[in-house]
């Protein structure tokens, strides 16, 4: 099993607005650039503009809460819209960490833990156990990957060995190609 997530969302930001759009960039920032319900950038669903704003208690059944910094989530157009006005039993990705409550199999498949109710509503009501999550959860290791392998190439100590980095960093450029070329295909 694998983390849920790495880094946890925080609400940091303090000034109020009259529009809860006005905070997108706010929370974009707080959330790690990362949907608050399933840990998926921003970045594997077009950036910030494709993502939503989710009010955790749902501003059509709570007004005052419409403008409430503290009761938005920086979440994915999918989860916002299967979540829309529910007042299920659900975890505010900024007061629990979802570590406690959900895990990610080895393949990024989240699964809800046993011992928590409210994550196995969540993972039901959200779809959280669908491949597309898993898929970016992939592509994000393996993004990660390539990264610290261009950094290893690149280091002097490592002049022995750069050709075996290379051949690496060309085995995972070729796997990534290969889920991008799945997704492109699946959209």
């Amino acid at each position: 099993m694998n983390k849920f997530r790495q880094t946890s969302p925080a609400r940091t930001f303090k000034k109020v607005y009259k529009s809860y759009r006005s905070y997108k960039k706010y929370l974009a920032e707080d959330f790690n650039n990362r949907c608050g319900y399933t840990d998926c950038p921003d970045f594997w669903f077009g950036g910030k503009n494709n993502f939503h704003i989710d009010h955790f208690k749902p501003f059509s059944k709570n007004p005052e809460l419409a403008t409430e910094y503290s009761n938005l989530v920086y979440c994915c157009s999918y989860v916002n819209i299967l979540k829309s006005d529910d007042e299920g039993d659900y975890l505010d990705p900024c007061n629990i960490d979802f570590n406690d409550h959900f895990d990610r199999a080895r393949n990024g498949t989240i699964l809800p833990k046993n011992s928590s109710a409210q994550a196995k509503y969540m993972h039901s009501k959200l779809n959280l156990g669908l491949s597309r999550y898993s898929l970016i959860w992939k592509l994000d290791e393996i993004n990660d990957k390539l990264i610290k392998l261009q950094k290893e190439i690149a280091n002097p100590k490592n002049a022995k060995i750069k050709n075996d980095l290379r051949i690496v960093h060309s085995e995972l450029a070729e796997e990534f190609i290969n889920y991008l070329q799945y997704l492109k295909v699946n959209q």
